[in-house]
């Protein structure tokens, strides 16, 4: 009963969720968020250069599926949810995408189908974070790797004053932010998920700026 109860409380948030105006990268991306795709690109192919073959999810994918695409060569397939995606990736062979809500999308996918799933800079914009988590160790294979990048709180007079007062970051997605994020919050959210303490780590990076999530089914 408690189980159903939390779908159905789940159903109710993401039944009354607007829309996104647009998709990160729909319309343009400043140096700082170039900047940061080019840093956490180095990350995920620090953790899966030496891998091929792989069936990758990227969760957020943005407009250009950046990561899919810097991937594509070592994937099996690749997987890109988001409220809207390019025509141009939409045509590359061995990518497929679900243009909707990652709420709405993820638990229609099926179980045990990938190797990695990217949650990129995401799960502060998500209203429940911990159904979308456990929806993640669902749709992981046995060994797969979930790789999480979010902001701290430290991170969010950086962020903002960079958004609101500079304009060097999209106000749109500061905007959107629904909670920042530290390993003390973090961890407890991995662990109810259902992911092993064992094998989860958890790095602050970039000055304590972000928080870089690995948890591994």
């Amino acid at each position: 009963m408690q189980s159903d109860g939390l779908h159905e409380q789940s159903d109710r948030t993401m039944a009354t969720q607007p829309e996104r105006a647009e998709t990160y990268g729909q319309f343009g991306a400043t140096f700082v968020d170039r900047l940061r795709i080019y840093l956490v690109g180095l990350t995920i192919n620090r953790y899966t250069s030496k891998r091929s073959g792989l069936d990758v999810l990227d969760l957020g994918c943005g407009y250009h599926a950046g990561y899919l695409k810097a991937m594509h060569s070592r994937l099996r397939s690749g997987t890109g949810i988001d409220y809207r995606v390019s025509e141009e990736v939409q045509n590359i062979p061995r990518l497929r995408f679900v243009q909707d809500s990652i709420e709405s999308a993820l638990p229609r996918l099926a179980g045990e189908q990938f190797d990695l799933v990217l949650f990129i800079s995401v799960l502060e914009h998500v209203w429940d974070p911990l159904s979308c988590l456990h929806e993640c160790h669902r749709v992981l294979k046995p060994g797969g790797l979930l790789m999480i990048n979010v902001p701290t709180w430290f991170a969010k007079p950086v962020l903002e004053f960079s958004a609101f007062r500079l304009g060097t970051s999209p106000r749109i997605e500061m905007d959107d932010h629904k909670m920042y994020y530290d390993k003390r919050t973090l961890w407890p959210l991995l662990v109810q998920a259902g992911f092993k303490p064992s094998r989860i780590k958890l790095r602050y990076r970039n000055l304590r700026l972000t928080l870089l999530g690995l948890a591994g089914k």
